[in-house]
């Protein structure tokens, strides 16, 4: 590895750790996933990293199918190489986003209704590339639906009853009206609150109208959003985990919960989080 491509490796590392606020675990995923590259770079006799193109990544990714390497990861490294090249165009490195338009291999493995971290990770990088490569407001929606369910352990019908009113930017919460009429307050971790401000502030304007009313959520004519919408949102951000299994909110609710007991909270705050 040259030194000026060691030194982009580093930088983009401290992008991940700093900027993006990503796990140690993932982390070392991603940069995995890029020094495999740079080394089948190397076989291929390119040096200098501005040379990247669309054909040497998917020769790669051809190169780990051949070596038996699983859907999954292939559909992992294909989402860490596109967050790199979107990162190493913004910074120069690149000049363009070679891996803009690089498809996402889809899994053809069964999973069980809990997401792994990993994976869960994986679908929200997956949506936030997609809303760095769309224009409109519907990625930049989809992103916060996906955040705020896996976050918070939602049901469907409570994300689609949000108003403005029901979230508090002070302590990071959301009130929810659940099951009998039950109102209930979730906290809410920094990234899904990230991607939801977002979306009110970058993405609700364009489909707000008159019967938006107070709805933190929108459907495409402006409406507050059904929940057949958000159905569809997470069984399409899941497609490239799943196989013959079609996940959807559920599982987010079930992987919430799994995630927050394996993280030390007490299954009695989780019940209580999850209503």
């Amino acid at each position: 590895m040259s030194h000026e491509i060691e030194k982009i490796r580093d930088d983009f590392a401290f992008h991940l750790e700093r900027e993006r606020n990503l796990s140690v675990h993932t982390i070392r995923a991603y940069l995995g996933d890029l020094d495999s590259l740079i080394e089948h770079l190397t076989t291929l006799k390119v040096t200098d990293l501005s040379e990247l193109s669309l054909a040497h990544i998917r020769s790669w990714l051809a190169n780990q199918q051949v070596k038996g390497g699983a859907r999954t990861t292939l559909s992992r490294r294909a989402v860490s190489i596109r967050i790199f090249t979107k990162w190493a165009h913004k910074k120069g490195h690149l000049t363009s986003d070679v891996g803009i338009s690089l498809a996402t291999p889809k899994g053809h493995r069964t999973l069980p209704e809990v997401l792994t971290v990993a994976d869960a990770s994986l679908a929200m990088d997956a949506l936030e590339v997609r809303v760095g490569e769309e224009e409109g407001p519907l990625a930049v929606r989809d992103l916060a639906i996906l955040e705020v369910l896996y976050a918070t352990g939602a049901r469907v019908s409570e994300l689609c009853g949000l108003d403005f009113s029901d979230i508090d930017y002070s302590r990071n919460t959301i009130r929810v009206l659940g099951k009998g009429n039950k109102e209930r307050t979730i906290p809410i971790g920094n990234p899904a609150m990230r991607a939801l401000e977002n979306w009110l502030k970058n993405g609700r304007a364009s489909l707000a109208g008159e019967k938006s009313m107070r709805a933190v959520f929108l459907g495409s004519r402006g409406k507050r959003i059904d929940q057949r919408t958000v159905r569809t949102v997470v069984y399409h951000a899941l497609e490239a985990l799943e196989g013959a299994q079609r996940m959807g909110p559920h599982a987010l609710r079930h992987s919430a919960a799994t995630h927050l007991l394996e993280g030390g909270a007490d299954l009695r705050t989780v019940q209580e989080i999850l209503g």
